[in-house]
């Protein structure tokens, strides 16, 4: 039997949450096949399976949030494939049980649908009818029982009033299957009224006296943060209150850059298939700053300073909902190239959810890149247990004043936010004035 755990998605996680089973007990499950979702501040994921066999138990349910290293599951390897499987489920007395199930209640059957998984049409539009009728229970009022962060989260979402819905799950408690088939059927007797829900007295006068006050739009909307935003802010807190954050700014001359990239970009899309950014110089440039300044890729733990062998580049990703930091593990040994198809291959599966738990952890020290979203630049938040962070700002072409005539060139702001219980500020300024040299002297090919 082999036990299924829940994952470290990087060094300072210590919990997350269950999102979603993507197979069910007795299911038959491939090695590295999907396995469950799950969400953390660093990242929402599948997780592979780690073994070929049969789900046999399934011990967390979907919502809960558990501590890393939770056997969350079991996976029979002797139990062969799914065909296997299914006799042992049916003994002896097969023939009487099957009779059981025959006149056994067809309403349960169709609300079970499992291949139905989007939230159930949105067509139910519940923002706009909830004011007219009862507002929906609270946790407390559900007769169900305890109910999932996720049942929570889409019941306050779509309005749902759980005292109308009605449970599958052990003691009848209300899972998510639950709510989809509910908004379901919702969704076609508003279909059937034209937007408006099912009342049993079609009174003229009722609809005209509430719309006065449904004129009136709220002043506020209230929705739970999701899991990943719960945990990154956790995580930002705890940086502030861990690292004594300071920020010098270098204003970098990216011209040489920038000509030798127009140079090449077409050529480089075509022999590669993915563009050449300005990213991969800088992480270049900032990998062989740090071969002279090593104590920026350094750690703190307790009184004692780690200096890391590796350099290790973490870069941030934006994704719909949160960031992740994706790690370039090495990266002293890959050129402009390598580093480019490192940072497109990364950031395509972060936001895809196809990372591993490896490539989100042992980072060294990470690397920001707001100027794609044209801020010039910002003052970035050290990725714990890290000791820095280098921000890059927007390449812009202004005007600069070169040995007493006005030059139009192409500059860019460096940002590099440090801990100051380990850095001083002479050092950080001679780290990104190094950067900036190599940026601004480049020359190097990347072809």
């Amino acid at each position: 039997m082999i036990d299924v755990v829940m994952p470290q998605m990087g060094e300072s996680i210590v919990e997350g949450t269950l999102t979603k089973w993507l197979k069910k007990a007795g299911e038959h499950v491939e090695r590295d096949e999907p396995l469950f979702e799950i969400s953390t501040d660093k990242v929402d994921t599948e997780i592979p399976s780690p073994a070929a066999g049969i789900l046999k138990d399934v011990l967390v349910e979907e919502g809960k949030t558990v501590s890393i290293s939770t056997v969350v599951g079991r996976i029979d390897e002797g139990a062969g494939n799914g065909a296997a499987a299914a006799p042992a489920a049916a003994p002896t007395d097969a023939k009487p049980a099957a009779a059981k199930p025959a006149p056994a209640p067809p309403a349960q059957t169709p609300k079970a649908a499992e291949p139905v998984q989007q939230r159930g049409p949105r067509l139910v539009q519940p923002p706009s009818p909830q004011p007219e009728s009862a507002p929906p229970a609270t946790e407390a009022e559900a007769p169900s029982g305890p109910l999932s962060p996720l049942v929570k989260k889409m019941a306050r979402e779509y309005g749902i009033d759980l005292r109308q819905v009605k449970g599958t799950g052990a003691g009848g408690r209300i899972g998510k299957q639950d709510l989809d088939a509910y908004m379901s059927a919702q969704g076609a007797k508003t279909m059937e009224q034209g937007g408006a829900p099912a009342t049993s007295s079609p009174a003229a006068p009722a609809p005209a006296a509430p719309a006065m006050p449904r004129a009136e739009a709220p002043r506020t909307r209230m929705e739970p943060m999701s899991t990943m935003r719960q945990k990154i802010a956790e995580h930002m807190v705890m940086s502030k209150r861990t690292s004594a954050h300071v920020t010098t700014v270098h204003k970098t001359d990216m011209t040489k850059i920038a000509k030798l990239r127009e140079r090449h970009k077409s050529e480089f899309q075509q022999r590669y298939g993915f563009s050449l950014t300005y990213l991969p110089f800088v992480i270049a440039a900032t990998v062989e700053a740090i071969h002279d300044y090593p104590i920026v890729n350094a750690s703190i733990e307790g009184a004692n300073i780690i200096y890391h062998n590796e350099i290790n580049i973490g870069i941030a990703v934006a994704l719909e909902n949160g960031l992740i930091v994706p790690v370039i593990r090495n990266a002293d040994e890959k050129n402009v190239t390598g580093l480019q198809r490192a940072v497109v291959d990364l950031s395509t599966r972060a936001r895809s959810r196809q990372l591993k738990p490896d490539e989100v952890q042992g980072g060294t020290f990470s690397i920001t890149n707001f100027g794609s979203f044209g801020s010039v630049f910002a003052t970035p938040v050290i990725n714990q247990p890290q000791v820095a962070i280098l921000g890059v700002g927007a390449v812009e072409k202004i005007p600069v004043v070169i040995d007493d005539a006005i030059a139009i060139r192409s500059v860019a702001y460096l940002a590099l936010t440090f801990d100051h219980r380990l850095i001083d500020g002479a050092l950080a300024d001679q780290f990104t004035g190094k950067v900036k040299s190599i940026l601004e002297n480049w020359s190097g090919e990347i072809l």
